[in-house]
């Protein structure tokens, strides 16, 4: 049983298709594609690929996008299935005050880092963070409960807001560096700092709640832009949220056949 595991950004949309629906199935197929091209999928990447037996997707975007990639989907017999966050799922349980608001993406992510932990060793803390358009950086317990996140503005938010909002700023490219002196350097150094402040913040309250250091995943498409500037300990992962749908999936299949 094929499946097809999508992921809708702010930017890109990103996709994988499986041999099953399961954490250790085969890659057959991935790619992705800026938000303005995805009314080219029918006719371009997926043309060619087998027509998917299950589908899971995440989407932080509106309806009116999510129809745009259900119109790309009609090549196939495949029923659309998109992520609502609930108040527990694949082990993990949510703490935000109002679970279903909390962004698909954020949770899927979560989701996928809970699991990965458990596969490397025994239970703990973890922090997770993702590094895109926006930023956000979760806490997660011991015992598997979301206790809150973060979000904060990616680079090229933080960047466009002060070129909008200081008279006679622009943004160009700048190098990260401790002791920056040309604004250029200054800029791209305070947001990659901001970031990195803020994951080191959270990672404190955790300690400091859970009484134990914890892991830090980080993941995201923005992520190898902030590897050299972390101050603390971490694994990049490239695909948390494909781990994440994988997971959600092994687990509907195995509640449905119960």
């Amino acid at each position: 049983m094929t499946f097809l595991a999508i992921d809708v950004g702010n930017t890109r949309l990103k996709w994988a298709l499986y041999e099953a629906p399961h954490p250790q199935a085969q890659l057959i197929a991935h790619g992705a594609e800026f938000l303005e091209n995805i009314d080219k999928l029918a006719d371009g990447a997926w043309a060619e690929l087998p027509s998917p037996d299950y589908m899971l997707g995440c989407i932080v975007a509106g309806d009116a996008l999510k129809r745009r990639v259900q119109e790309q989907m009609e090549i196939w017999e495949v029923e659309p299935r998109w992520v609502v966050p609930s108040a527990a799922e694949a082990g993990l349980t949510n703490g935000y005050d109002f679970p279903s608001r909390l962004g698909a993406d954020r949770w899927v992510a979560m989701i996928g880092a809970w699991h990965r932990m458990l596969v490397q060793g025994p239970a703990q803390p973890i922090v997770v963070v993702m590094v895109g358009t926006a930023v956000t950086v979760e806490a997660i317990d011991a015992q598997g409960k979301f206790l809150g996140g973060l979000i904060l503005p990616g680079h090229g938010i933080m960047l466009r807001a002060l070129e909008s909002g200081t008279a006679g700023l622009h943004v160009p490219t700048g190098d990260v560096c401790e002791f920056p002196t040309n604004t250029s350097d200054a800029l791209t150094s305070g947001g990659t700092f901001a970031i990195a402040g803020a994951v080191a913040r959270m990672i404190q309250h955790v300690q400091s709640h859970c009484g134990v250091a914890p892991k830090c995943i980080m993941t995201g498409g923005a992520g190898w832009k902030m590897a050299p500037s972390m101050s603390v300990p971490f694994e990049l992962v490239d695909n948390l949220i494909f781990d994440g749908l994988l997971e959600m999936a092994t687990c509907r299949f195995s509640n449905n056949a119960a």
